[in-house]
């Protein structure tokens, strides 16, 4: 049956146009424009769950792709699995990319989850083959180099019955940037692989801040002429049981991790060629940042009342600086707060999956991004406890201890005068005990 199935796919990737299918109708001169104008010296991209779109439909597809273009994003990686209906969301998202307009172009890429998908035959590589094909001439796909751009999610141990890679990316000039995990040492020979992506760069590996010491040891382990693609995430928190996904860990978020991986990211560009924001729509591991729609993976526990956009609206200052090696001036006050809304150590009264590992991991606090047109002094405060920040102009970074159980707030003041006071709605620490476990984390931004 599955060979059946790739044989069919396989024929109708090579025998029909692109415009005879529902992927894409464009005439030559729109797809010269929309590839000449894709900047492919410094692409910054976003990982998008396929998977969580199942009620999607185009207008979804077309106001994720607007918010994400608007705030300095210029593709998704599209985490393909095994679903069949996942092609048909791909479709509309191919669809929806071609038809964005606001100067610029925004692209699509497959991000082969090879978690979900099959690779143990040449017919599974068959398979994944016709995929690659299917979006390869579409005027939306990215490139870069002029090379179709493909990645995966894990894949490293796939053999396809020996048929190995090259035959899932046959017929197609790529640019293969795969999300392999393991030592780079054992991947050999590379044949196919253009570069790596280092997944799991994007969060500290233990109890300690982020650094750039993973990124370093596979850029040193790469061969001459390999590209690098660098993940940045603002957080991670998963919470289930072993009825599902048995998942159930926290990833260390503190010490502003967002601003602290770009700031990294920013310092060692020329060794970048891409970067992958990981996530878009991760749901069930919490770092996502666009806004919560689609479908939950059973992950709304954690995530309703949580939405994380703030952290999109951080990202053109730091893509703007990754993207030309200089920070661009801050022309607009903001406070950004993020935190966890009940103490680290707590108990958690009804929750059967039980307190997540790594918990220790974090401590209490509430971290903050002071973004200042001007010098300005900066006040955060919850019940009895406040800082007040004498910060200059730019983006400085803030925190507060959070002890007992109160409504966060934070201040902008000049020469005495209050600028501007903001206090979240439902930004509030409990520090009693909760009914369930929840690490995800509160993100809001004064306007």
């Amino acid at each position: 049956m599955r060979l059946l199935l790739a044989l069919l796919l396989s024929f109708l990737t090579a025998t029909l146009p692109v415009s005879a299918s529902p992927v894409a109708e464009a005439s030559e001169s729109q797809e010269a424009r929309r590839r000449s104008e894709v900047d492919d010296t410094k692409i910054v991209s976003a990982h998008f769950m396929v998977g969580n779109t199942y009620p999607y439909t185009y207008d979804n597809w077309a106001t994720d792709i607007s918010l994400a273009a608007a705030h300095g994003i210029e593709a998704f990686a599209l985490n393909t699995g095994s679903e069949s209906w996942q092609q048909d969301r791909i479709d509309d998202a191919y669809a929806a990319a071609l038809a964005f307009s606001n100067g610029t172009a925004f692209s699509l890429f497959l991000s082969l989850d090879m978690s979900s998908l099959a690779c143990a035959s040449s017919d599974d590589a068959a398979v994944l083959n016709a995929l690659v094909q299917r979006y390869a001439a579409h005027p939306a796909q990215l490139l870069h180099g002029g090379r179709v751009v493909v990645s995966t999610f894990a894949g490293d141990a796939c053999g396809f019955g020996g048929a190995g890679w090259e035959q899932v990316v046959r017929g197609v000039d790529v640019w293969f940037v795969p999300a392999f995990f393991g030592d780079l040492g054992v991947w050999g020979p590379w044949g196919v692989v253009n570069g790596v992506f280092n997944w799991n760069a994007g969060w500290p590996v233990g109890n300690s801040n982020i650094t750039w010491d993973s990124d370093a040891q596979w850029i040193s382990q790469m061969p001459g002429g390999k590209a690098y693609v660098a993940p940045v995430s603002p957080w991670f928190f998963t919470h289930y049981g072993p009825d599902t996904y048995n998942k159930n860990w926290i990833y260390r978020g503190d010490d502003w991790l967002l601003a602290q991986r770009w700031e990294l990211l920013v310092a060692h560009r020329d060794q970048i060629d891409m970067v992958e924001i990981i996530s878009w729509n991760d749901y069930g591991e919490s770092h996502y940042v666009g806004p919560i729609e689609g479908a939950q993976p059973m992950s709304e526990a954690w995530t309703d009342g949580f939405d994380h956009q703030a952290w999109l609206d951080m990202m053109p200052y730091y893509i703007e600086a990754f993207k030309t090696g200089a920070y661009p001036n801050v022309e607009q006050d903001k406070v950004y707060m993020w935190a966890r809304l009940a103490p680290a150590n707590a108990t958690a009264s009804g929750d059967n999956v039980g307190q997540p590992s790594n918990w220790e991991w974090t401590e209490d606090y509430a971290w903050g991004l002071a973004f200042l047109a001007n010098p300005a002094e900066v006040t955060l405060a919850c019940g009895n406890t406040s800082e007040t920040f004498a910060l200059q102009a730019g983006v400085s970074k803030i925190k507060l201890t959070l002890l007992e159980s109160c409504a966060l707030t934070a201040q902008i003041a000049r020469e005495g005068k209050m600028v501007s006071y903001f206090e979240p709605d439902g930004m509030a620490f409990n520090s009693g005990q909760p009914e369930r476990y929840n690490f995800n984390a509160f993100v809001t931004v004064s306007q």
